[in-house]
């Protein structure tokens, strides 16, 4: 049985949650003055491989992620999803929210809410766009759960006919800080949410410059 708990500034969630990790350098959260809604999506493939897009340009230039942006003025955050995916990568997916992250950085006064989907099959033919580079890797033991290991070495085909085990690893030295702490949770199906404050220069590349951060999930 899971205990109450209190989850930081910014994130809503009515259900019952675990903490699943906590830390930083931080004393307290950053304050923040207003919020802007955004999204990002996932398509994992028989639970041994993922699609990122690797940033050309823009915020978090440099970096793999899924695929995503802004919530435009009229439409929800699931419109936006299949939206942002089309258009970064070439496909469309039947998209679930699967969580919510809350980024603030240091020093600017707009938070990002950020609502995480993703899906587990797709249509159309990935390409690559003026935006993001998409590409897929293997998910490694180590971002899986103990309930749902990944099948022994050299056993798993993907629908699509490609090995999952030829595939590189999620290159989570390429990604934002926070993800080693939120992707395993999705991978799990367990709906999620978490908040991780950011010194400047850590929206710029991959660094260990989140100031503090907290995440947790439904229980098992």
């Amino acid at each position: 049985m899971s205990l109450a708990i209190q989850i930081p500034p910014g994130l809503q969630y009515d259900g019952p949650l675990v903490e699943t990790a906590s830390g930083g350098t931080a004393p307290n959260w950053v304050e923040y003055q207003k919020v802007k809604e955004y999204t990002n999506a996932f398509v994992i493939i028989n639970d041994t491989k993922v699609l990122l897009g690797y940033k050309k340009r823009g915020f978090g230039v440099g970096l793999w992620n899924g695929f995503g942006g802004k919530v435009d003025p009229g439409e929800t955050s699931a419109q936006a999803a299949v939206r942002e995916l089309e258009e970064e990568s070439g496909i469309t997916a039947p998209l679930e929210l699967c969580g919510t992250l809350f980024f603030v950085v240091e020093g600017v006064d707009t938070a990002f809410n950020i609502n995480i989907f993703r899906a587990y099959e797709y249509s159309g033919t990935i390409t690559e766009t003026d935006e993001m580079r998409p590409e897929w890797f293997g998910i490694q033991e180590s971002l899986l759960p103990r309930s749902n290991p990944s099948p022994a070495a050299g056993s798993e085909v993907a629908a699509d006919g490609e090995r999952s085990d030829a595939l590189p690893p999620i290159p989570l030295d390429k990604m934002w800080a926070d993800d080693q702490f939120w992707m395993p949770l999705m991978f799990s199906r367990r709906h999620f949410v978490g908040r991780a404050d950011f010194a400047p220069n850590g929206t710029e590349s991959n660094n260990t410059a989140m100031l503090k951060y907290w995440f947790g999930a439904a229980p098992e």
